[in-house]
């Protein structure tokens, strides 16, 4: 009688493992894409035309020389809730947009998120605040929309938010 247990119990056993298994060789992975952006109006699902807050890499001393830019910056417009970047699935496909530095320069390449050191507003009507945190969080510094003469001035962080900056959101 305890032969007989033990081998329905195998059988329970074996048919459960077959199941699993056969469930796990048909399930497909999930695909998966990863680009790299300077510009958050380059991610298809965001609607704008170009970004007006710039961050740099550098400090304003070394990102603005002589006129000429030489640190890497990227550009958002709108709110970026997190500037590691935005992921979207699209059917069983994940796509992930990453913001990087671009334009050549000191930093070019190099992740956005806690690594600038400078702002520059463009915006002709509208103010931003840079966070520490990602979703709008924590120490924030305020940047006014660029003056009456199309001057877009550069500002350092504050040190709190200098290679800590994870979030920008109209102010």
């Amino acid at each position: 009688m305890i032969r007989i247990r033990f081998k329905k119990k195998t059988a329970a056993c074996a048919v459960s493992f077959a199941a699993v298994a056969a469930v796990m060789t048909t399930a497909g992975p999930v695909n998966a894409a990863e680009y790299t952006v300077m510009d958050n109006c380059d991610v298809p699902w965001i609607n704008c035309s170009y970004g007006d807050l710039w961050l740099f890499y550098n400090s304003k001393d070394i990102a603005v020389q002589d006129g000429y830019y030489k640190s890497a910056f990227t550009t958002f417009y709108g709110n970026v809730s997190d500037h590691w970047g935005t992921s979207q699935y699209q059917g069983s496909s994940l796509t992930t947009y990453r913001y990087v530095f671009g334009n050549g320069g000191y930093g070019n390449g190099q992740y956005m998120k806690n690594n600038a050191a400078s702002v520059q507003n463009c915006a002709p009507d509208d103010n931003y605040r840079v966070y520490y945190n990602s979703g709008y969080g924590g120490t924030s510094q305020y940047f006014a929309k660029n003056g009456p003469y199309g001057d877009c001035n550069i500002t350092d962080l504050i040190s709190a938010l200098k290679n800590n900056n994870a979030s920008s959101h109209f102010a």
